[in-house]
């Protein structure tokens, strides 16, 4: 309505979903993500989790741990479950799925590619790592999000610029796969991946630092901000 009952600015939104019971993470899920660093395409959704606590809010701080000096950006379409199921088939997905909202998540390159066995849980869920939001947007409004542009700036300057239709596994193949191991809660977050433009892998590698600015974009979902810190 374009009408507020609390100004805009004297508002702190927080992240969309606060605690979940899961934060269920995809990796190398964009072509152009796996052919900017020489990785095969996976046959199959490579999964990996975060701890609740890493979410913020979408225009809340990210904390540069002291522990990483390698602390990277990634943009990435989050999905919500919206009903409970196991075992899920394809074609049944959809209906079951809450709404789409877009996550920049941060990751500590080290800890994930040489640290802790290079298992990369340490790495990607650190304080702060998981913004969330703006909003959570529903299907109605959103019919197709398998073609939207994703897009990350740093200080301005655009590092990540792709689309949705990039996914190596869509939305409702995730929620399948992942049905296969797990019970899935109204309330879980899906995050289904980031494209190519990651600092880890520019020549020379990128990465961020206090005081540095990252803005996540996705068509249709709304746009989010996170200062370094």
């Amino acid at each position: 309505s374009g009408r507020h009952r609390v100004a805009r600015g004297a508002a702190r939104l927080l992240a969309p979903v606060g605690d979940p019971q899961k934060v269920i993470c995809v990796g190398l899920n964009y072509h152009d993500h796996c052919r900017e660093q020489a990785a095969k395409v996976p046959k199959e959704p490579l999964i990996f989790s975060k701890f609740p606590s890493a979410i913020a809010g979408p225009f809340d701080d990210i904390v540069h741990p002291q522990d990483t000096s390698e602390l990277d950006w990634e943009v990435e379409l989050a999905a919500v479950i919206g009903k409970r199921g196991r075992h899920i088939e394809v074609p049944l997905t959809l209906p079951r799925l809450g709404a789409p909202r877009e996550c920049p998540p941060a990751v500590a390159r080290d800890w994930q590619m040489r640290r802790n066995g290079r298992q990369w849980l340490l790495g990607k869920t650190f304080d702060t790592f998981c913004p969330l939001g703006p909003a959570i947007v529903t299907r109605e409004a959103v019919p197709d999000v398998h073609n939207l542009w994703i897009r990350c700036s740093v200080n301005g300057q655009r590092m990540q610029d792709s689309n949705t239709q990039h996914l190596i596994f869509g939305v409702p193949a995730l929620v399948a796969w992942v049905s296969r191991f797990v019970t899935l809660v109204p309330g879980d977050v899906l995050l289904t991946g980031t494209p190519a433009g990651v600092g880890v892998f520019r020549k020379p590698p990128v990465f961020l630092k206090p005081g540095d600015e990252v803005q996540c974009e996705i068509e249709e979902l709304g746009t989010i901000c996170n200062r370094v810190v």
